[in-house]
């Protein structure tokens, strides 16, 4: 009866464990680049992730853009964002995944 008892105990803490992890909306997490090809983010101290756990946004991406200049004429540029060693980073970690979301840089950046 003891080892039911237990057994019963472990399955009640697993699921207020996921109970808690579901109640959080979010996951916000800090990390720093470490690497730039191929990608790697240091998070927290605590792991490092690499390019196949990382969603990129537009905010850390060098990315094509066509702009009007004076005089009506539409020009291509190239905004040049793309993430540098020791760039400090805001990541989102989707809920019960792997993948993290790199939002933002963090302060002054690139």
């Amino acid at each position: 009866m003891l080892a039911d008892a237990s057994g019963f105990l472990e399955i009640l803490k697993k699921a207020a464990l996921d109970a808690q992890e579901a109640a959080k909306p979010v996951n916000v997490q800090f990390g720093e680049v470490k690497s730039k090809d191929p990608l790697k983010i240091s998070v927290e101290q605590k792991m490092m992730l690499g390019e196949a756990q990382l969603i990129l946004t537009r905010n850390v991406t060098e990315y094509r853009s066509t702009v009007t200049v004076q005089g009506g004429t539409k020009r291509d540029i190239i905004i040049q964002n793309a993430l540098q060693v020791g760039d400090k980073v805001i990541l989102i970690r989707q809920q019960e995944g792997q993948k993290f979301i790199v939002v933002d840089r963090i302060g002054g950046g690139a």
